[in-house]
Formats: structure tokens, C-alpha cells, sequence
């Protein structure tokens, strides 16, 4: 008993010992050391959506995610910039999904489209210049109006969760 009462010891000291050196990324990203802001310029809505606020929602969901899930700083300015995140919403649509039994649409999708493009200030070229696209459901019979906006919504948070998670799978 004694001995292993001294090995549970042992063990935990080495734990305590070296979790100290450790760090941890809820993103799994370890950031480059000379990163250290971001700039995200509006992303203006370019799809005729008829929603007049999804690059605001857009650019709201991107900062979150770059300044909460990581080390980095807003910058105010693409000069003061050690990385910029720019792009604009291609396309919206919102259309019949599913069908129900009394031929009446049970589910509507909403698609979004988004061109972006991500760089470092000390880069002459993009690291990455790629379509972006998020979809969700709602049930138009339910509530059409908050339920369209919900979706878009989900829509674009997997869009920039998609971005965030292409911009540090290099880092």
C-alpha cells in the first residue's frame, strides 16, 4: 500500500510539474509570433439579399471569432495590420427545401455565398482566395420572417467559422 500510494504521488507531481509548460488553444492554433492584429474590413453584401444588415452580422460573427478564439488585436487600419481578412458576400438565395405530404414547402434553405481573402502584411500575395458558402433551414410556416433571419444567421456563422478555421490551419 505504501508503495503505491508513493507512485500516485510521484505521478502527480510529475503532472503538476509539467502542465506549467504546456499551453492550450481552444482553436488548436498557435499563432506566429509577429501576428499580432487583424484587420477585417466591411464585408459589403453584393447578392441583392434584401437583408440589409448580413455584412454587418458577417463582419460581427468574423471579430468575434479572430479576437475571442485567439491572441489577436483589431486593428483599425490595413497598415497597422499584421494580417487582413477581406472578402464580400456573392450570393443569397432562399428557396423550398422539402416538401410536405399536402405539397406545401416544409422547410426552406437559405444559401450564402462569401469571396474572401486572407493575407499577411508582409506578404505580397494572399495566403488564401477561396468561396465560402453556409446553409441552414427554417420552417417558413412556423415564422418566415425570423426564421429567414435565423437561418441566415447560422448560415453565416459556419461561413466565418470556416474562415477562422482556414486562416489559422497554418499557424
Amino acid at each position: 500500500m505504501g508503495l503505491t500510494k508513493f507512485r500516485a504521488i510521484l505521478l502527480l507531481l510529475i503532472c503538476f510539474t509539467f502542465s506549467g509548460c504546456m499551453t492550450y488553444s481552444f482553436t488548436g492554433a498557435s499563432i506566429p509570433s509577429g501576428v499580432n492584429t487583424i484587420y477585417i474590413p466591411f464585408f459589403p453584401d453584393q447578392s441583392n439579399s434584401g437583408l440589409g444588415d448580413l455584412g454587418d452580422q458577417l463582419n460581427q460573427v468574423l471579430i468575434d471569432r479572430f479576437v475571442n478564439q485567439s491572441r489577436l488585436q483589431l486593428a483599425n487600419n490595413e497598415e497597422d495590420a499584421d494580417a487582413v481578412l477581406d472578402g464580400v458576400i456573392t450570393s443569397y438565395s432562399n428557396r423550398p427545401f422539402s416538401i410536405g405530404g399536402d405539397e406545401q414547402t416544409g422547410q426552406n434553405q437559405v444559401s450564402i455565398s462569401v469571396r474572401a481573402s486572407f493575407k499577411y502584411a508582409t506578404e505580397e500575395e494572399a495566403e488564401w482566395n477561396t468561396n465560402f458558402n453556409g446553409r441552414a433551414t427554417y420552417d417558413p410556416a412556423q415564422d418566415p420572417i425570423d426564421g429567414e433571419r435565423n437561418a441566415a444567421t447560422e448560415a453565416l456563422e459556419q461561413i466565418a467559422n470556416n474562415m477562422f478555421n482556414d486562416a489559422v490551419s497554418n499557424w
